[in-house]
């Protein structure tokens, strides 16, 4: 017997993130640091050792200071492509190390 009334994983789970703002946000945080990698290409991403968000700020650090430096002029370009690839306003600041 089944109910009439089923949801598949994928709806439910997506109605719980919209419904939770934390998770909602926790996600796009996520998605902004995954986004890195992708929106730079992995000739930029050779050069990060690390990277993490904290309180609205990206901390990425970099072997290249000369790459650094290029980053440096376009940050203001780069914060908003990770905030429209994760969906949502969570990148304020970058900190190049």
């Amino acid at each position: 017997m089944r109910k009439r009334n089923t949801e598949s994983i994928g709806e439910v789970l997506r109605q719980y993130f919209e419904e939770n703002p934390f998770f909602r946000r926790k996600l796009a945080e996520s998605r902004a640091v995954t986004g890195w990698s992708q929106l730079l290409g992995s000739m930029i991403n050779s050069y990060t050792t690390n990277i993490y968000l904290r309180n609205g700020t990206l901390y990425v650090s970099l072997n290249s200071s000369v790459l650094r430096s290029e980053l440096l002029m376009a940050k203001d370009k780069l914060i908003t492509k990770l905030n429209e690839h994760a969906g949502m306003y969570v990148v304020n600041d970058i900190i190049f190390r």
